[in-house]
């Protein structure tokens, strides 16, 4: 959701897209002398590429289920069934499994190009795509547990790497997260001094590089923390003519049941991966 959702980002008429990095150059002073021709330096254009991949889920609900509304728990018992459309309700289901998919996809997705349609594509997460700020929590061989020392690590990589941190935020996983409240909090001892509230939740950090939010999400590794800045990632939604982005459509009627579909193609655009940030080899005991 807070790169554009389901229905945000831009469509594409191609199943691989691209985008092109830029090298900066490096500040200088400049020593030229009058009536001198000027040096050329051109910059150089990288391109990234990432695909679509298709989002797919079957719903089939029978005829009698569809009608059956009085039912409880599926026997013969009269009584208030909370769901009087059970073909609304899959299909609302089919599309939030859909969007954690997508999630899923967009961190931890493993780049998969199709060379002929027996090939599934798969798009490229976050964590795939970043290997310049890769921050390497391990000491002697071991994980080790996440502090202030590994997150200033990483965002002093990223800082070398000429990240703008325009809208930067840390993802963590539930301990993880647990994890930078206590450390943000000095070990709990800043919480609120109140007889009736009790514990921290830092929801952002101010540091060197300015402001950062930290984000809990479910979908992130245990043992992986990422800083990734939302100003530079979008989804990618192949158009599909005549139908959109993602959809639900009615398959070939057979037997007495309804069938449908939920359909989209997606990808990540994470604009330059230097921009973004990870901390790996992370303890999570």
């Amino acid at each position: 959701s807070a790169i554009g959702g389901m229905t945000g980002g831009k469509s594409v008429t191609s199943k691989q897209f691209t985008w092109q990095t830029v090298d900066n150059a490096a500040a200088a002073q400049t020593a030229a002398v009058e009536g001198a021709d000027p040096t050329y330096a051109e910059r150089s254009r990288s391109e990234v590429t990432n695909v679509t991949q298709i989002m797919q889920y079957g719903v089939n609900v029978s005829y009698t289920k569809q009608a059956a509304t009085g039912n409880l728990s599926g026997e013969s018992i009269l009584g208030n069934q909370p769901v009087q459309d059970e073909l609304a309700f899959q299909l609302d289901m089919a599309m939030k499994r859909a969007a954690r998919d997508i999630e899923f996809s967009f961190l931890q997705g493993t780049y998969v190009a199709d060379t002929d349609v027996s090939t599934a594509r798969k798009t490229r997460g976050i964590l795939e795509a970043i290997t310049t700020n890769a921050f390497d929590n391990q000491v002697g061989g071991a994980d080790t547990v996440l502090d202030q020392a590994a997150v200033e690590g990483a965002l002093k990589l990223m800082a070398d790497s000429g990240a703008p941190f325009e809208q930067p935020v840390i993802m963590a996983n539930s301990f993880q997260k647990q994890k930078l409240s206590a450390i943000y909090s000095s070990a709990l001892s800043l919480a609120p001094r109140d007889r009736n509230i009790g514990g921290v939740n830092i929801t952002t950090i101010e540091t060197d590089f300015g402001e950062v939010g930290i984000v809990y999400d479910r979908h992130m590794p245990a043992g992986q923390v990422a800083i990734v800045d939302l100003a530079y990632c979008k989804p990618v939604f192949l158009d599909i003519p005549g139908k959109g982005h993602f959809f639900a459509e009615p398959l070939a009627q057979t037997g007495s049941a309804y069938k449908f579909q939920i359909y989209g193609e997606v990808g990540l655009e994470y604009g330059p991966e230097q921009f973004h940030g990870k901390i790996t080899a992370l303890s999570t005991s």
